[in-house]
């Protein structure tokens, strides 16, 4: 029933594949109202929501231009009950951009903020994980990043997320994170000191099977120091407006993973 309308909304776009003739959620819709079946009857109804009522965000054409060589997604605002449509339509895009890159013959880098959040969810997660298996073969680079390691850790994907994982960066980390973290990435008690109540820009880089203790000094006269920083007192003195009170940036409880591609291309 879902699929025969489906086939219905994308034919005329599928005849003239221009991105005004992309079907619309509304389209969906009226299909499954004209349907006989009262299954389509119901469908439509929990739909109408999205289309007719105050969760409609996703009922419009975009006017985002997602062409640009860095384009950032910031779901922040979505709200509890959209935030996981949200994510999967986030998702689905960054699938179709590696795709066109790939027949393209570039790299795409894919990072993920809050990285926990996406590993919340069941759909999300699992979502996640085929990114994390399958993006190295489509010359993606997928790179988690996330200060909520106890989150992250909580997660029944957690494992396959490290064991596919060619990169891990990981800054100062709590106690009780740090045991998780020794027990699943095989740190000995001697390089978990490097993340033990260390300094900002202190802490391990893991790569393959090698661990290395590091410590990056960022110049803090910069103007890229000034644009990244998320530290109150110097977004405030740099007049940003982004800045959140509590966070000390690149500094405690961050971890941070990559999945490396299988072959060298040029970056998207």
């Amino acid at each position: 029933m879902i699929d025969r309308c489906v086939h219905q909304i994308y034919r005329h776009y599928f005849e003239d594949p221009k991105p005004e003739n992309m079907p619309l959620l509304e389209d969906l819709y009226n299909a499954l109202l004209k349907q006989e079946e009262t299954e389509a009857k119901r469908v439509a109804a929990a739909l109408e929501i999205y289309v007719k009522g105050s969760l409609n965000l996703f009922n419009h054409r975009t006017n985002v231009d997602i062409q640009n060589r860095f384009v950032c997604y910031d779901i922040k605002e979505l709200g509890k009950q959209l935030k996981k449509l949200g994510m999967l339509i986030v998702q689905d895009q960054v699938w179709g951009r590696v795709t066109a890159n790939r027949s393209a013959g570039k790299t795409t880098r894919y990072y993920m903020d809050e990285f926990h959040l996406l590993l919340k969810e069941e759909q999300t997660a699992s979502y996640s994980v085929e990114i994390w298996k399958r993006f190295r073969k489509w010359g993606g680079i997928p790179t988690g990043i996330t200060q909520n390691v106890k989150d992250l850790l909580s997660s029944r994907e957690v494992e396959n997320i490290f064991e596919n994982s060619d990169f891990v960066y990981m800054l100062n980390q709590a106690a009780g994170d740090r045991q998780i973290l020794a027990q699943q990435l095989n740190i000995s008690p001697h390089q978990l000191s490097y993340v033990t109540h260390s300094g900002e820009g202190e802490g391990l880089l893991f790569y393959g099977n090698v661990i290395l203790p590091f410590v990056d000094r960022f110049p803090t006269d910069l103007q890229l120091y000034k644009i990244m920083t998320t530290k109150l007192s110097e977004v405030q003195a740099a007049g940003h407006e982004t800045g959140q009170a509590g966070e000390k940036g690149l500094a405690d409880g961050m971890v941070r993973a990559e999945r490396l591609p299988k072959q060298r291309t040029k970056e998207a």
